[in-house]
């Protein structure tokens, strides 16, 4: 969400301990998808077409999916998520003061914790306005607190719609939600903070376990996934929104630890999805590490991380990445003003890019994700971006958003603009002048659409542009496994089953996939999906010495571990970098035994065509890669020759 710079008493009782953790106060995300052109001046467009709910109900249908970089409907049509925020369920208190009054809440606009306007305008009113904006999607941010919270809401916050009154916060958001799926949205649940309070500084919000365990976080999911998985509208999980330092400690990407965003997101991705197997499961990445001064390293990692560590869930056409971009934040810069003592830093912003540093940067930071056929394949949803429209004084900020938008649009880029409603004074004025859409005391709108915001033509020819639409193929599946720190286990079959290799960690491919590929020294793997040969319904086999070696000694000197006849492998184990055990699961039909062993030994040994072959899934190790229509039937290793016991040849045998 748009921050600002954070209360003086939080910046004091900073300082007091670290004076260059003051800029934290403003930290915001960025990211967005695909391969990147250079961006043109935006031009004057139409109003999108107004959908009636039948209508929108009638282009979608629920639950949605992935094919590489795109979403796509139960039926296999594009479904490109254009759509926005609708904030307030998080809160909108700011920290000091009374949380009712109006001084101490986000642009004076206090929404008792439900989405904003309620009191203004009704919920049919305020829906038939997303129409107008040509959205199909509301990301519906909501706080932990809200689960637990069963105090009513007062009456003059559900004014405009008295059928709500005497409801907890929680039933107001069950009425949204009903209201927008009755009316044919798509709506995408979000954790955006713990406690009600405004997001993003040091704010007790920082990590999805601030202020909570990860399990009492992921246990909050569960709650939410099990209340709405009826609805088949109700499409995502947006897991956490804006993860970045508190006052002391940075989120990590891949470290195992209790600050380890990847770890806690594919846990609580893979429990989502074996409660409700329907869901998105929507992974934002690092908003901020670093003490913001030109002491220390800083910055904005975004999804970076995911270019040599990407999740693996037990359904691989489930996960979505998302990234935010603001104009006043930037790659290594909070997005505060006031000097060093707030945590402004030196650092450009977004908008100080050029054309050309601007389009790199998005790529880098978070478009490089929809590049097919790699291990992190996926789509990248921009679900946060925005700036202020009516009274926006700033040229570059304007001129940010014009480029920002056509960045989208030439990257065919899903989007949510923040936020959606805001409130206007009598005087029609927008209290928060990022707000789509300004509604009065007496439910007047001061729209998008209603003349005199500058920002009317970017949006429609955002929302009005050309796309890829309808059916979209099929494709293969890349996904990395990674033992580095602990088991990593994708197999919903094997997920419910006791420990197959006690005392080792364990790496088990999704139950579509097999195992294709094996790093040498860091614990990594490869599974796949292309060409992929049913599994038997049998049972799965876990090899730990040479039993299985029928067909001649294939590996001179090396100890061997082989899958039995008609079985391919699934997973593997170590023990430190040594090999332990392979998993192998049972065909569906009989498959060759044509030997071919690949060393890599001395290098990367990796098909000179096909998947995943030029994305690094495990940096600083060597690769070895069987062929995509080749299943991996053993590997070889050896405790000579200072080896350790580390992978060095596999056993590639063809599929047909």
């Amino acid at each position: 969400m748009k921050t600002t710079t954070p209360k003086r008493s939080l910046r004091t009782a900073i300082g007091r301990a670290l004076p260059a953790l003051l800029a934290i106060g403003a930290l915001l995300v960025s990211a967005v998808p695909g391969s990147v052109a250079a961006a043109e001046p935006a031009s004057e467009t139409s109003a999108p077409t107004a959908l009636t709910g039948p209508e929108l109900a009638a282009s979608w249908t629920g639950p949605l999916s992935t094919r590489g970089r795109y979403i796509v409907d139960a039926t296999g049509n594009r479904f490109k998520l254009q759509g926005g925020n609708w904030s307030g369920a998080q809160g909108t208190w700011q920290g000091s003061g009374d949380a009712n009054d109006a001084a101490q809440n986000q642009s004076g606009q206090v929404s008792h914790n439900i989405p904003l306007g309620l009191d203004r305008t009704s919920i049919s009113q305020i829906i038939t306005d997303f129409h107008a904006l040509g959205l199909n999607t509301i990301r519906l941010p909501y706080a932990d607190a809200m689960i637990k919270d069963d105090t009513t809401v007062p009456d003059s916050a559900v004014a405009a719609n008295p059928d709500l009154k005497g409801k907890t916060p929680l039933e107001v958001y069950d009425a949204v939600v009903a209201a927008l799926t009755a009316d044919g949205f798509a709506v995408i649940l979000n954790n955006h903070t713990t406690s009600y309070r405004w997001c993003c500084g040091v704010d007790g919000n920082e990590r999805w376990n601030s202020g909570q365990s990860t399990e009492q976080w992921i246990d909050n999911w569960l709650f939410m996934v099990n209340r709405y998985k009826d609805n088949k509208r109700v499409v995502g999980a947006d897991l956490r929104n804006e993860v970045r330092r508190d006052t002391l400690d940075d989120p990590n990407w891949g470290l195992g630890d209790e600050h380890d965003l990847y770890k806690a997101f594919e846990e609580a991705g893979n429990k989502i999805l074996e409660a409700d197997p329907d869901m998105l499961i929507i992974m934002e990445g690092i908003n901020w590490q670093g003490i913001p001064s030109a002491l220390f390293s800083h910055g904005r990692p975004m999804l970076t991380p995911v270019r040599n560590l990407s999740n693996t869930l037990i359904n691989s056409g489930k996960l979505v990445y998302s990234a935010h971009f603001y104009g006043f934040t930037g790659p290594n810069h909070t997005g505060a003003t006031g000097g060093w003592q707030n945590g402004e830093t030196n650092d450009p912003r977004y908008r100080d890019l050029t054309p050309e540093e601007l389009v790199q940067a998005v790529h880098d930071e978070a478009l490089f994700v929809t590049e097919s056929g790699q291990h992190f394949t996926a789509p990248v949803w921009v679900s946060e971006f925005g700036t202020g429209g009516r009274g926006q004084s700033d040229d570059k900020e304007k001129d940010w958003f014009h480029r920002f938008t056509d960045i989208l649009i030439k990257n065919d880029t899903d989007f949510a603009i923040w936020p959606l409603v805001g409130w206007a004074d009598a005087d029609g004025k927008p209290l928060d002048n990022w707000a789509l859409l300004s509604y009065d005391t007496n439910g007047k709108r001061f729209g998008l659409e209603d003349g005199d915001d500058w920002r009317a033509d970017d949006w429609n020819k955002l929302v009005n542009s050309a796309g890829t639409t309808g059916q979209v193929a099929e494709v293969d599946h890349w996904n990395m496994l990674d033992l580095d720190f602990d088991n990593q286990n994708a197999s919903a079959t094997m997920r419910q089953q006791a420990d197959w290799n006690v005392g080792n960690r364990k790496g088990n491919c999704p139950d579509s996939q097999r195992l294709v590929a094996i790093a040498r020294s860091n614990n990594r793997g490869l599974c796949t999906d292309a060409n992929q040969p049913a599994k038997a319904d049998s049972t799965w086999t876990t090899v730990t010495d040479e039993s299985y070696v029928k067909d001649g000694d294939w590996a001179s000197g090396y100890n061997k571990l082989e899958c039995p006849a008609n079985t391919f492998a699934v997973g593997y184990s170590v023990n430190g970098n040594a090999m332990a055990a392979l998993l192998c699961a049972p065909s569906a039909t009989s498959l060759p035994t044509t030997n071919r062993v690949l060393w890599f030994d001395h290098d990367n040994n990796l098909p000179a065509t096909g998947g995943s072959t030029s994305s690094d899934w495990a940096p600083g190790a060597y690769k070895g890669q069987c062929a995509d229509d080749e299943y991996l039937a053993g590997v070889a290793y050896t405790w000579n020759w200072n080896h350790g016991g580390a992978p060095d040849a596999l056993l590639c045998r063809p599929l047909t």
